[in-house]
């Protein structure tokens, strides 16, 4: 039994934000159903996205609606609202937000108050005032980007199929990824492996053409992997004529060009951005304490250090790690870790609110996975080293037993057996980004500036 009738807000519908509600509302279910609790969660999207399948929705091993987990289907218990928080007063228990009705209503950001506050909005990617990026490069942080990177690819071959101008069949063939962590190297790999296969059904495009370059800042890839299994990684890539350069940085993408701080020059018309994650701003517009660097101080029992009835836990919060070594240290903004602080989260609201003492957070790394492209990948776990076939079954077999829901499990492991069975799919569907520009064109209009004037393409 609860002390007193408590409205608990989840902001952010990730991994942290999705387990915890999940598991609250399983914790609290009397006491919803008495009216003594209820939850409710803002996020952007009313669908949480297991990101580490954004690599093979890309290459299309995996329907992108599988990769996504409908948050009212989960939460039936949960008010879910689709709107961003923009700032938090913890001290009066308020939290601004915008819907998606917030402009036609005309009325401004609205209020909402709270009695418990579970601050889990994830990251945001982390850029850098490099001229043209923001002009000409691709995120790989959402389902949205992944399947428009795919789109871009499949499209970049068809114009250099269509081209007779030898410089911009060249800059369409070129794609330049920078950032060396699993987003960067997984999603490099997978695309690589799709575009070699799809250009058997090009006449005039052979695998040979195509020019893939990994940047990377430091002297090492896939760090969580270990240094040996990132050495190999580095290996296979360059086996494949992928040209990695590390200890390099991009310098400018602007007019198309990627400038790298070698002095090397590559006219492309593809620059994937996967260069680390930030805090999200949220973070900063609120009156909690932050770490320096923009995370959300926390206790091992997972509430937020200094003040009361204020909870976090994955990317937003600088969880003090019990099991490291050195002390001072904080777990990983990692997948591993959120999902498992997001249960204990759960627990320990639940207790908090029946007055029970709460349980700290202890996990200690246990590995890491990466695919490298169809049965190919790399793995440290529990000391072990594996590479190639056995690695690639472990990571399909790690990441299928934790993607949430038994629908999806079903719908992932069907895909899986029928790309088996059958060929890829190497169709371009980039009018979905502009699904309008095609009538506006017929209706006698001027296409949108988003469209460019081509109704079907992507870029």
């Amino acid at each position: 039994m609860v002390k007193e009738r408590a409205r608990i807000l989840v902001v952010g519908g990730g991994y942290v934000g999705m387990y915890t509600a999940l598991r609250l509302q399983r914790q609290l279910k009397q006491e919803i159903g008495r009216g003594e609790a209820e939850i409710t969660l803002v996020t952007p999207d009313p669908y949480m996205t297991y990101q580490p399948f954004l690599p093979e929705a890309a290459a299309g091993a995996v329907s992108p609606r599988h990769v996504v987990v409908p948050l009212r289907r989960v939460l039936p218990h949960c008010r879910v609202v689709a709107g961003e928080v923009t700032a938090i007063d913890h001290a009066r228990r308020t939290a601004t937000l915008t819907t998606l009705a917030t402009d036609e209503e005309g009325t401004g950001p609205r209020r909402l108050t709270y009695d418990e506050l579970v601050l889990a909005p994830g990251s945001v990617s982390r850029t850098l005032p490099i001229p043209g990026l923001a002009d000409h490069a691709i995120g790989f942080k959402t389902v949205e980007e992944a399947i428009g990177l795919r789109n871009h690819v499949i499209e970049q071959m068809d114009i250099a199929s269509s081209t007779r101008d030898p410089a911009i069949r060249d800059a369409a063939l070129t794609f330049v990824f920078v950032g060396g962590g699993f987003a960067g190297v997984e999603a490099l790999a997978e695309l690589e492996d799709m575009a070699r296969y799809t250009t058997r059904y090009y006449h005039n495009v052979e695998p040979e053409d195509l020019k893939w370059i990994l940047v990377e800042a430091s002297d090492r890839i896939l760090p969580e992997v270990g240094e040996d299994m990132g050495r190999y990684t580095v290996s296979e890539l360059r086996r494949r004529n992928i040209d990695v350069r590390l200890g390099t940085r991009l310098e400018s993408c602007a007019d198309r060009v990627a400038v790298l701080s070698d002095g090397a020059r590559f006219p492309t018309r593809t620059v994937v951005w996967t260069a680390g994650v930030k805090p999200h701003p949220v973070l900063a517009a609120s009156d909690l304490p932050l770490t320096g660097r923009g995370r959300l101080k926390c206790t091992p029992e997972l509430t937020v250090e200094g003040v009361t009835h204020a909870w976090a836990a994955g990317d937003a919060a600088a969880v003090p790690d019990l099991t490291a070594d050195r002390p001072g240290t904080h777990t990983a903004p990692n997948a591993q870790h959120a999902v498992r602080q997001a249960k204990l989260l759960g627990d320990n609201i639940a207790r908090s609110l029946r007055g029970e003492p709460l349980q700290t957070y202890a996990h200690k790394y246990v590995g890491s996975v990466a695919s490298l492209g169809l049965h190919k990948g790399v793995a440290y776990v529990y000391g072990r080293k594996l590479k190639g076939y056995p690695a690639w079954f472990m990571h399909r077999a790690y990441h299928l037993s934790r993607i949430p829901t038994f629908n999806r499990k079903a719908r992932v492991l069907a895909e899986w057996t029928l790309s088996g069975l059958f060929k890829r799919e190497i169709v371009s569907l980039g009018s979905l980004e502009h699904p309008r520009a095609e009538f506006e064109l017929a209706a006698g209009g001027k296409p949108s500036d988003e469209s460019s004037g081509d109704p079907k393409g992507s870029s």
